[in-house]
């Protein structure tokens, strides 16, 4: 069998997951147009794996074709986004709830190990971000449901189109490993209904500085279109 066919596929996940990472680095914001050539030349590969990730991306929500413009990265509007965090805080609570119950003490002592790691080394946007992926990725798993960890899977690829990260703001950061905290102690004392209250909670004020935040660029933007 050739190689050739094979090869091809493996750059093609390699284009796609590097523009997904661009994507969740903010070096595409919501709204860009995307072209085919230019990501070839800044991925350093041909036009075909990257016109087999975009494939991808579209069939993933995460493109869509807008007409005499091409190819941009999705953009949600502020009903999308409010439901969006809507059904992550129905999610995300089950999630909490479920792992009160069904975790082990590894997997609780991973989720401290988590936090841990947290204080010490999220100190810059990217890299709170990485470890928040880690954390809610964890977090899932312990609920042992994999109908629900499937389906919050699908709808943190969704959440991918939010553009950059709101633990970038000054307050929300700290306030947001208090939060894991929260939703860890309550596990850990294998109360289920804490669980679920702190993780709502939490997502609940992910939303408002997401809100704040899109507020702020909005306004940030018309500013200097005025000027």
């Amino acid at each position: 069998m050739s190689k050739k066919p094979i090869e091809t596929k493996m750059r093609g996940e390699t284009a796609y997951q590097r523009i997904k990472e661009e994507i969740i680095a903010g070096h595409l914001l919501p709204g860009s147009r995307v072209r085919e050539t230019d990501l070839a030349e800044r991925l350093n590969t041909s036009r075909t794996p990257v016109r087999d990730a975009l494939r991808r991306l579209e069939a993933d929500g995460l493109i869509t074709h807008q007409p005499h413009v091409g190819a941009v990265i999705t953009k949600l509007d502020q009903q999308s986004i409010i439901e969006l965090y809507s059904m992550r805080e129905v999610l995300e609570g089950t999630a909490a709830r479920d792992a009160a119950i069904h975790a082990s003490s590894v997997e609780i002592e991973d989720l401290r190990e988590i936090l841990e790691y947290e204080r010490k080394h999220g100190d810059t946007p990217a890299a709170a971000a990485q470890i928040n992926r880690t954390f809610h990725s964890a977090l899932y798993q312990a609920a042992h449901n994999r109908f629900l960890v499937k389906t919050l899977e699908s709808l943190s690829t969704a959440m991918l189109l939010l553009g950059p990260t709101t633990l970038g703001l000054g307050f929300r950061s700290a306030t947001a490993r208090e939060e894991h905290e929260g939703i860890v102690d309550a596990i850990s004392a294998r109360d289920s209904a804490a669980a679920e209250a702190a993780a709502r909670k939490h997502i609940r004020n992910a939303q408002k500085a997401r809100l704040s935040m899109n507020r702020a660029r909005e306004v940030g933007g018309q500013f200097s279109q005025t000027k």
